[in-house]
């Protein structure tokens, strides 16, 4: 059976993701976006857990689960039985890339570790997503967004000001960047192979994903000897560069440098300001950065969202509405980005999904489908692996392989 058409410019690579519920998964589907065929290799029993992440569900399918596999085909497999292994191998014999994103140790007792399968499958990227990473004192543990948002500084940094409880980043970022990292180190892994025929494993984790959001308050932190604490909407280095409160609603104002500074005043009829020794440069409007936005606000209040956008648009000012997630899908900048797409679904119908983030003029990546149902392509990847019906059957009536047709 021939593999299936893929487009973008990943076209030809193979992937085998052994991962569930963000990270893993969003590895996945970067690659399968960018045209690399993913097989989701999913356990018998209830499959991925995000498909029980609920509510809300569409036609008794996780909306949450139907995000993060989009485009993939999946199989349901009996990993823990000798049988589930020797279909795993079957699939990996033709496959670039491996994504696990078990607990430390799990894929070794299982016999499938890299030290294992790189000898039969020497060319084989072994992409290892955790908590903590491989190596290191907390190797062992299980890693959450939560607990990396916590450890790796970003809680101390988010949140309305000093005095207040910690607060997390509203979406699961150190998942989602630890996916991006992740296959970065595929790419880059595949690089190498390319020149080479040599595979390699690639390690990352929640805790080095969040790390490496704190770029700015680290080099803060590192020259002055001083955690930085959170700042609300305001940045840690320019002003004004944070949300003010309109006559009807919230706008975002970028005036991070001088002269975007001075096309602001000039805007809001404020130029008298720029004569206050405590605004004249950066380096005072970060030391008076409360005064200034006391100073600043009630001119924002004056008018409604629209009309300041209307006015800082036209001044050169770089500026931009608060939006909900809804508005933000309504956006037209996010349609004519392709950022929200459909996509018809076996048992949903047509459904609303998020797009490719990085565009390609040569080769053009997309959003190949919908998540597969739990097993939902397991007899046609055994065919394409060279299993005929009859060993499908076998498979299947011996809890091995689960399929279900849509």
């Amino acid at each position: 059976m021939e593999k299936p058409k893929t487009f973008g410019p990943l076209a030809g690579l193979r992937v085998v993701e052994l991962a569930h519920i963000m990270a893993g998964p969003v590895c996945g589907l970067m690659l399968g976006d960018m045209g690399a065929e993913v097989i989701k290799v999913e356990k018998i029993d209830g499959g991925d857990d995000t498909r029980r992440s609920v509510p809300p569900a569409l036609a008794g399918e996780s909306a949450a689960y139907m995000m993060m596999n989009r485009g993939k085909r999946g199989i349901a497999l009996d990993l823990k039985s000798e049988d589930g292994k020797a279909v795993l191998r079957r699939l990996l014999a033709d496959a670039d890339v491996l994504i696990e994103n078990y607990r430390a140790g799990t894929m070794e007792r299982l016999g499938l570790g890299y030290d294992v399968l790189s000898r039969d499958f020497p060319g084989l990227i072994y992409c290892s997503l955790s908590g903590f990473g491989r190596s290191g004192p907390y190797a062992e543990r299980a890693g959450f967004n939560l607990v990396a948002q916590g450890m790796s500084g970003l809680m101390s940094i988010t949140g309305e000001g000093p005095g207040r409880p910690p607060m997390k980043c509203g979406p699961p970022v150190t998942d989602i960047t630890a996916g991006i990292l992740a296959a970065m180190g595929v790419l880059a892994a595949y690089a190498h192979k390319q020149k080479t025929g040599q595979g390699q494993v690639v390690d990352t984790s929640l805790f080095e994903a969040g790390i490496t959001l704190t770029y700015w308050q680290s080099a803060i932190a590192m020259a002055t000897g001083v955690a930085p604490g959170p700042m609300g909407s305001a940045h840690p280095l320019n002003a004004p560069y944070e949300a003010f409160e309109t006559g009807d609603g919230w706008i975002t104002i970028g005036a991070a440098n001088q002269t975007n500074w001075l096309r602001l005043l000039a805007v809001l009829g404020a130029e008298d300001l720029a004569n206050d020794p405590r605004f004249s440069t950066n380096r005072e409007r970060m030391a008076n950065r409360e005064a200034l936005a006391e100073a600043l606000a009630p001119h924002f209040r004056n008018a409604s969202s629209a009309e300041w956008l209307a006015r800082l648009e036209a001044g050169g000012v770089p500026a931009g509405p608060v939006l909900d997630v809804l508005a933000m899908q309504a956006d037209p900048q996010a349609r004519a980005r392709e950022m929200v797409i459909e996509v018809e679904h076996s048992r949903v119908g047509r459904m609303d999904t998020l797009g490719l983030p990085v565009k390609f003029s040569a080769t053009p990546g997309r959003v190949h489908g919908p998540a597969p149902l739990l097993g939902e392509h397991s007899r046609a990847i055994l065919r394409q692996a060279g299993y005929e019906d009859a060993a499908i059957d076998d498979l299947i009536a011996r809890g091995v392989v689960r399929e279900t047709t849509a």
